[in-house]
């Protein structure tokens, strides 16, 4: 799962890596599948070309506006549209970087959307990108089991 911009044509972040090590034909696919790119939380599918993964869903995460711009439910929509195209998944942490949504706010929303469709899935994965969001994310899956 990659954390895309709208645009859908690589940019910073885990976007950023996902193109430089999938390689150029990333990009070239993205405009080819996607030529006017991609609605927030919507999702884009492709090849993962150079990656080691087959294939990768790309998802534009909503920009946190102060949380009245119906940022919860775009970012709801980014993982549940991005579980409805896989068979298995990872996630990144989406939008909680340079879009500015808060991290504790994101995590419930993530969570509570990846559980509704839990079940059509033997694992699902959440690859954090540093600490931080790890112990955010570590944290609310341990509450929960409680």
């Amino acid at each position: 799962m990659n954390a895309a911009n709208t645009l859908m044509r690589g940019g910073g972040g885990i976007d950023g890596l996902v193109h430089q090590r999938a390689g150029f034909k990333m990009l070239l696919e993205l405009q080819r599948v996607a030529p006017r790119g991609c609605e927030t939380g919507e999702v884009v599918v492709t090849p993962g070309f150079e990656l080691p993964q087959n294939w990768v869903i790309h998802t534009p995460g909503p920009i946190w506006r102060g949380g009245n711009s119906q940022e919860d439910e775009l970012l709801a929509n980014c993982y549940q549209n991005s579980m409805l195209k896989a068979k298995s998944i990872g996630f990144c942490s989406i939008s909680t970087g340079v879009y500015g949504f808060p991290i504790d706010r994101a995590v419930s929303i993530a969570l509570n959307a990846v559980a509704t469709h839990a079940h059509h899935f033997d694992r699902v994965v959440f690859a954090m990108f540093g600490a931080q969001e790890y112990e955010v994310f570590h944290n609310s899956l341990l509450s929960i089991r409680k």
